[in-house]
């Protein structure tokens, strides 16, 4: 079936990647294509397969999974989902800016796991609740800026000098919409499209169109890096 999502499995573990494997595979629009138990594997199947998702590990022996992350993305050979249990904070900021679609804990549910692939597949991510409040912590407070953010302004209001200092620096801003600029608020407090939706009362494609337009505009190339742009940038209130 050509219009499976295919997906490559990458984990030092075999019980691992058989449990992932035989989730996703009773999904009928969910393909794994392959498996790969260290970090410079995974790239050698990424080049080789082509998949739609990369579901990778992080601590592997040899080339570990930032750098293949790194590579994947830089190859453009599928989007990337990093496989944590929290054993090291860095690696997941790491892994971040090394271009991670979206990061899952690896207790997760089968429901998750599955809606994690389809929505990186999508362009989109999904983040576990427990990841995101640490991203946004560590991003926040010590700022390593990446491509299309601006460096972290001294915390404060949406109002304040800070957040009109910190969108200031990225020219981008001045071409959202005042929707626009509410949407990505909100992405940046963590609200998905359909909570968005609900809050601003239109519809969730209406929500999806504002949300691609503020991407394009800031030059982000996914809803993790809206969230950290958003913190970064002052918008958000601390503490939110």
């Amino acid at each position: 079936m050509s219009d499976r999502l295919r997906v490559l499995i990458v984990d030092d573990h075999q019980l691992v990647r058989s449990g992932f494997a035989m989730i996703l595979s009773v999904e009928d629009d969910l393909e794994v294509v392959g498996e790969a138990a260290d970090g410079a594997a995974a790239v050698a199947q990424a080049r080789a397969l082509r998949p739609d998702v990369v579901l990778m590990d992080v601590q592997m022996p040899g080339t570990d999974g930032i750098e293949a992350t790194r590579q994947v993305v830089a190859e453009d050979l599928g989007r990337v989902i990093i496989l944590t249990t929290f054993d090291r904070d860095d690696y997941l900021f790491d892994a971040l800016e090394a271009g991670a679609s979206g990061f899952l804990l690896k207790n997760s549910d089968a429901d998750t796991l599955v809606d994690a692939v389809r929505a990186a597949a999508g362009g989109h991510a999904l983040l576990a609740p427990e990841v995101t409040r640490r991203v946004i912590e560590r991003m926040t407070a010590a700022p390593r800026p990446s491509a299309g953010m601006p460096p972290a302004p001294d915390r404060g209001g949406p109002t304040s000098a800070a957040a009109r200092e910190g969108v200031a620096r990225d020219p981008g801003y001045a071409l959202l919409t005042e929707r626009e600029r509410e949407v990505v608020v909100l992405v940046g407090e963590g609200l998905s499209n359909a909570e968005i939706a609900t809050r601003l009362f239109v519809g969730e494609a209406t929500v999806k169109t504002h949300v691609s337009n503020c991407l394009a505009k800031l030059h982000l190339r996914d809803r993790v890096q809206a969230v950290v742009w958003a913190h970064r940038a002052g918008l958000i209130p601390q503490g939110e």
